[in-house]
């Protein structure tokens, strides 16, 4: 008897799943306002290409090292398993930012 309720809901579950899917997202329309210019390929800005992307995350991956090795001076051990975890971690960042000052 269970199982019978079981198959009915997820067949129930997965026609939604399904109807949901073929419905298509809303899409932004345009209001007929001639004042609003469409934008340039001049104004908007270019992608960044595949070298500036992996000069960005290596740029962002040193400054959090950097950031978590000053922690770590200031006394915070991030593997440790302590029940005080915000409290440490904020007398770290303000003893941290006490001695960049």
């Amino acid at each position: 008897m269970k199982s019978i309720a079981i198959k009915r809901i997820m067949l129930g579950v997965s026609v939604i799943a399904m109807v949901a899917g073929g419905i298509p997202l809303a899409l932004a329309q345009n209001t007929g306002d001639a004042s609003v210019a469409p934008a340039d390929a001049a104004t908007t800005p270019a992608k960044p290409t595949k070298a500036e992307r992996k000069a960005a995350r290596k740029q962002a991956r040193a400054k959090k090292n950097a950031e978590l090795k000053k922690l770590e001076d200031a006394g915070y051990q991030p593997a440790a398993n302590d029940p005080n975890y915000p409290a440490k971690l904020q007398q770290a960042e303000k003893k941290a930012a006490g001695a960049s000052q």
